[in-house]
């Protein structure tokens, strides 16, 4: 059975097909996030403080943390932001962390800093990417998330992007890195765009499971992008993709809604056993304050003993 470890200083978390769905909270992004990105560059990081702690009590099994403020010379400006934002949230939370920037720079920068095991966000099947990445990711033995596509772009055919994962699993084999770690995204198209992008994905999530053997994670709330309601559609999206093979996702972990279907889905799974994390969280539950603030959640889901304008991991759902 494939098992992705993922670690904070003191804590371990399994990612798998026989464990609980593992939510990673999105919130500490500054894309589209005009405000953040600002109070970032200042170094003011009380938003930053703010989401991570609200993130855990939501119950997110990991937080991704990106720093990309500016595409005006991140090579410069990245690295270090990157590095300050993972020690202040190291400082408050203990779960693992993803570490998610585009410039190769950066990403070596947190993982010169980050503690236990991160997972990198992300490599794509571009080789400038794939030679720039996967030393790193051997070098400090963690695992990575491998976004489906490559020089030419995102393609509209399901059989192209699985092509592309399969690529990225084998190269990252001939660097000694294990498939286990690799983390596929398989890209989730808006469903209001592309009327088969929930069968798209649900139909590779299966060959990715069953042909690569492979951990998978999105960016969620694509799937809803455009549409009204998003959340209704990320709600219903999450059991559908856990049932074909999904076994992460970048998500808002502070939406009621979405968090009662990952907690669902993981009771109806069998993942999470005797329903003891459902009861845990909703034994006091009242119809009444359905859809108010996030409930504070039991230990959260995965732990051991107990990018809508960005496609790919990671993609915002405001």
């Amino acid at each position: 059975m494939t098992r992705t470890i993922v670690a904070s200083a003191t804590r371990e978390i399994v990612i798998g097909f026989d464990q609980p769905f593992c939510v990673i909270g999105e919130r500490i992004n500054p894309t589209g996030r005009k405000k953040l990105a600002a109070e970032m560059i200042e170094g003011n990081f009380d938003t930053v403080r703010k989401d991570a702690l609200e993130q855990v009590a939501a119950g997110a099994t990991m937080l991704d943390i990106n720093a990309g403020v500016t595409s005006v010379n991140p090579n410069e400006t990245e690295p270090g932001l990157l590095v300050q934002t993972l020690e202040i949230v190291q400082g408050l939370v203990d779960i693992p962390l993803a570490i998610d920037s585009s410039v190769t720079a950066a990403i070596e920068a947190g993982l010169k800093v980050a503690k236990g095991r991160p997972l990198v966000n992300s490599v794509t099947g571009e080789e400038e990417k794939l030679e720039a990445i996967l030393p790193l990711i051997k070098k400090y033995n963690v695992p990575v998330v491998a976004i489906s596509n490559d020089e030419s772009g995102i393609s509209m055919d399901p059989d192209v992007r699985f092509a592309v994962a399969k690529k990225i699993v084998e190269r990252a084999m001939d660097h000694g890195i294990k498939p286990e770690d690799v983390v596929v995204d398989p890209l989730v198209m808006p469903i209001g765009a592309l009327g088969d992008a929930g069968r798209q994905v649900f139909a590779l999530l299966r060959r990715l499971r069953e042909e690569l053997k492979v951990n998978t994670t999105c960016g969620l709330s694509n799937i809803s992008f455009g549409l009204p309601h998003r959340h209704g559609i990320n709600a219903g999206f999450i059991p559908m993709v856990i049932g074909a093979g999904m076994t992460s996702a970048i998500m808002n972990p502070c939406r009621p809604q979405e968090m009662e279907a990952v907690r669902a889905a993981n009771v109806l799974s069998g993942t999470d056993a005797n329903c003891t994390n459902w009861i845990m969280t909703y034994r006091d539950h009242k119809p009444a304050e359905a859809g108010g603030a996030a409930t504070a959640a039991a230990p959260a889901a995965g732990r051991r003993g107990g990018r809508a304008a960005r496609t790919g991991a990671g993609a915002r759902g405001e």
